[in-house]
């Protein structure tokens, strides 16, 4: 999955349990309306309830559903970005403008990208990680 459609669905998510939820609520309406203007009111409802089940969540301390609720969205986020033109610099910004601000700090967590590339000959090793690595014995 495109890593910009995972950050924009947790981060929109994550904006839902804060008090500037209605923000991120506008600017996400918005979006659809620039985008998909038939689909817009019926976003604004689903995030209504959406909000309600992250809410739940949060009070009974469930991260595994407040996680769960966040992959529909990004599922359509993702869909968006393969299907309409220009859709990624839209989300990027709603991304970085109005959902990344509104969240704590310990859970800013924008699209993250690594690439790597190695090329190993003769009896060479190559050992690449995204983080950490530990290498103990031979």
């Amino acid at each position: 999955m495109d890593p910009l459609a995972l950050a924009a669905g947790s981060a929109l998510v994550g904006a839902m349990a804060t008090d500037a939820w209605q923000q991120a609520r506008s600017a996400t309406v918005a979006l659809w309306r620039r985008v998909r203007p038939e689909h817009a009111d019926d976003v604004g409802s689903d995030l209504d309830v959406l909000r309600r089940q992250v809410l739940a969540a949060r009070v009974a301390e469930d991260a595994d559903t407040e996680q769960a609720l966040a992959a529909p969205w990004r599922l359509q986020l993702q869909q968006l970005l393969r299907t309409v033109p220009g859709f990624a610099d839209e989300l990027r910004r709603l991304l970085d403008d109005h959902l990344l601000p509104m969240l704590p700090e310990e859970r800013r967590e924008g699209p993250a990208q690594v690439v790597m590339r190695a090329e190993a000959h003769d009896h060479a090793r190559v050992f690449m990680a995204g983080r950490d690595q530990h290498i103990t014995g031979e």
